[in-house]
């Protein structure tokens, strides 16, 4: 059995950093999503590496280039399973994009989560994307998604610009869980507006509509899960805003008459 001689610290996740500022690193996994894509033929292991990498990406920016999540807890983030983290990464390290390195605990010297290290590429690789430039480490640029509908279906989607800042009138805990599964503030947009066109006036007086905003959250939330779960399901879609709408039309159905709900 290899010995663990790095133990968990501050300083040791110091020490492991591989880049010296948050634009070099974006750029090396620009590099890096490129070569998946080029390399690996299989489109729903593609948007699984790309979703792990990205997710990697953005936990590695206090000490840059590494991260210490543990496979449980970016099993929960990505959805997936403990053992499809565990294969992913491995295909991450033998295409030589990130490095595992065990870790143990100062306080009992037990094996702990590994650190990951996104290392950079070499000199003989080149990255044709214009590199973006941000001011601090990106937080709501997201995932790839994991979604089978974007491996399968391509979505047909309006012509969006790149822009990655959510609309103010996006809540931010509608916006956080679509963000696991589409990197477009467009897209995440779009969805929030479904559900908003769908909470109808019921007082034309007052303007008074069926649900308020905290019950808007919830019912979009509901909604996009049970979404998430059809697709991952194997359902195929053509027109994704258009079934999510039916899906939040119904849901809004049911719990108007839902004394609970209501309250």
């Amino acid at each position: 059995m290899k010995k663990i001689n790095v133990i968990a610290s501050v300083d040791s996740f110091h020490n492991l950093a591989t880049f010296t500022d948050i634009e070099e690193m974006n750029k090396t996994v620009r590099v890096y999503r490129d070569h998946i894509k080029s390399s690996i033929s299989r489109s729903d292991v593609q948007a699984r590496l790309i979703a792990l990498l990205e997710l990697l990406k953005r936990h590695s920016c206090k000490q840059i280039g590494v991260s210490y999540m543990s496979k449980n807890t970016i099993a929960e983030k990505l959805d997936f399973s403990y053992k499809t983290v565990q294969r992913l990464m491995k295909k991450l390290e033998e295409l030589g994009m990130i490095r595992q390195v065990p870790m143990k605990r100062k306080k009992d010297m037990l094996q702990t989560a590994n650190a990951v290290q996104i290392i950079q590429t070499k000199n003989d690789v080149t990255d044709k994307t214009p590199p973006k430039k941000y001011r601090k480490c990106p937080t709501i640029k997201t995932t790839s998604v994991s979604l089978k509908q974007n491996i399968i279906n391509k979505r047909k989607s309006v012509s969006f610009s790149h822009s990655n800042f959510i609309a103010h009138w996006v809540p931010e805990q509608f916006s956080k869980l679509v963000n696991y599964y589409y990197d477009k503030a467009e897209t995440i947009q779009e969805f929030w507006k479904v559900v908003k066109q769908n909470n109808t006036i019921i007082n034309h007086v007052d303007g008074c509509r069926a649900f308020t905003d905290n019950q808007l959250i919830t019912i979009g939330e509901r909604a996009f899960k049970e979404f998430v779960m059809k697709i991952k399901a194997g359902k195929k879609v053509k027109n994704v805003y258009g079934y999510f709408n039916g899906i939040v039309n119904n849901l809004m159905d049911k719990l108007f008459f839902d004394h609970d709900f209501m309250g």
